[in-house]
């Protein structure tokens, strides 16, 4: 009940086995991971394991992911139909149809898995944005149209790390995702620039990337964000959201603000 919403494993249409090993390395400030998406298939979820979550407690989101558009549907369908509270699309997956090529680094491929699961669902619509694009704010714009509700800003920056006696990637896929406060900086940034977009069309932003402190969540607040996502921190401080909670909680009364929605955004440029 500390937080507003428990994001869930990505899923996917079938079940996948995810990466071989090693799926995770800790970086200086950060983590990688590749885990390839392991999970047990979209009617596993819905069946097995979403009926024993306390929907007492908190909201519940789903994060899907697809290698095609239409897979996108077809998820997006099967959520519509079970009691979760929202769908976030993972929007930064291979396409297998278009030649391997990261839905999220492409607005208009971007639009159409957008659109797609629009069709196909009721529910509340997050889009998690990639980082590793041109023009972040112009993927944004073509969410929005093609109907998402909200955005979530970022999703991982790509890294790697090398082991220098073996002379090979620690990361079995060679790859992963950096996250933890590494990425702060260039999340901030993104936030802000999404939020010159999603402003104008009243589109909240769930802010992440790097986030441990309470400094940390109203940086993003004032950069843009609406309210904050906590990903890597809670590896190694599973209480760290009643710490943040508390932190912005003291902020507003220091600054004498009566809430959130008065700081978002608030950042005053040069």
């Amino acid at each position: 009940s500390d937080v507003g919403a428990v994001c869930l494993k990505g899923t996917t249409l079938e079940p996948r086995l995810g990466n071989k090993l090693h799926r995770i390395a800790e970086t200086p400030n950060g983590m990688l991971n590749a885990i390839g998406l392991q999970n047990p298939g979209t009617n596993s979820v819905i069946n097995d394991i979403m009926p024993g979550l306390n929907k007492k407690e908190t909201k519940f989101i789903i994060n899907i992911s697809g290698s095609t558009v239409e897979e996108y549907g077809e998820i997006a369908k099967h959520f519509d139909d079970s009691d979760i509270d929202a769908i976030e699309i993972n929007i930064s997956c291979p396409n297998v149809k278009e030649g391997g090529v990261a839905f999220g680094n492409d607005p208009e491929m971007s639009f159409r898995v957008v659109e797609i699961c629009r069709k196909n669902t009721t529910k509340p619509i997050i889009t998690k944005l990639s980082p590793n694009q041109t023009d972040i704010a112009a993927n944004a714009l073509r969410c929005i149209e093609a109907g998402s509700d909200g955005l979530a800003v970022i999703n991982t920056v790509m890294g790697m790390a090398i082991d220098i006696e073996k002379k090979k990637p620690v990361i079995g896929n060679n790859q992963g995702g950096l996250s933890g406060p590494a990425i702060k900086p260039i999340a901030l940034l993104k936030v802000h620039q999404v939020y010159q977009v999603s402003k104008r069309h009243n589109v909240p932003i769930i802010g992440q990337g790097g986030i441990v402190s309470a400094n940390d969540a109203i940086e993003f607040i004032i950069a843009g964000a609406d309210t904050i996502g906590i990903g890597t921190a809670l590896f190694y401080d599973p209480l760290v959201c009643q710490e943040i909670n508390a932190g912005i909680s003291k902020y507003l009364i220091d600054h004498n603000l009566q809430e959130v929605k008065s700081l978002v955004g608030s950042l005053s440029l040069n």
